[in-house]
């Protein structure tokens, strides 16, 4: 098995990342659809509309070797997608990315969960010496959420994308590297035992 081509199934705590099938469209819509999130114009969440061709895009981009997509399931239930991308086992490098979650869940450990499995499976069983997260330079929530799991900020690419709206995208770069990877796994695990623990009376 080769860990940069054959795409596995993650588990850990009650969160599952399952590989991405054309069968998840209609749950792709309604994560999407939970909390409208094709409207914030600094995502790049597809319209309950427009899955059908983001789901062809994504399995693409599989097909060529350079992304693994995922779906979120937690509960029995699909929260989200999120993705390696911009693979390039030569330079043991990757980006993990295209995430967004259901409104429902949002603020939850099952994004800290998630980050855990990617970057565990990233660091400890693919090798990398680098995982790149990106965002919108006005996502300052994403932003914020970046950082708290640990990654460090590389820089700000300036004018890098278009949007579909015709709006230059600045593009705020993270990341972490392999030496940093057991601190950051530390703090991820401590922030999952924060939300396990039950509050004080």
């Amino acid at each position: 098995m080769n860990p940069w081509r054959d795409q596995v199934r993650l588990e850990g705590g009650n969160v599952a990342l399952l590989p991405l099938e054309t069968a998840h469209a209609e749950s792709i819509a309604e994560v999407s659809g939970d909390g409208r999130l094709w409207e914030l114009f600094y995502t790049r969440v597809p319209a309950p509309g427009d899955v059908k061709s983001w789901l062809e895009t994504a399995l693409a981009e599989k097909a060529a070797g350079r992304a693994m997509p995922f779906v979120v399931e937690t509960e029995g239930r699909i929260v989200g997608a999120t993705r390696y991308l911009r693979m390039n086992e030569a330079y043991r490098r990757l980006e993990i990315g295209a995430t967004f979650y259901a409104k429902s869940v949002q603020r939850s450990a099952v994004n800290t969960q998630c980050k855990l499995l990617l970057l565990s499976h990233a660091f400890e069983v693919m090798g990398c010496n680098v995982v790149q997260i990106r965002t919108d330079w006005l996502n300052h929530a994403s932003q914020r959420a970046i950082e708290r799991l640990g990654a460090k900020r590389d820089g700000v690419l300036r004018n890098h994308q278009i949007a579909a709206d015709g709006r230059l995208r600045d593009i705020a770069c993270y990341s972490i590297i392999s030496g940093e990877w057991a601190g950051v796994k530390q703090n991820l695990e401590f922030l999952l035992s924060r939300h396990r623990e039950p509050a004080p009376e």
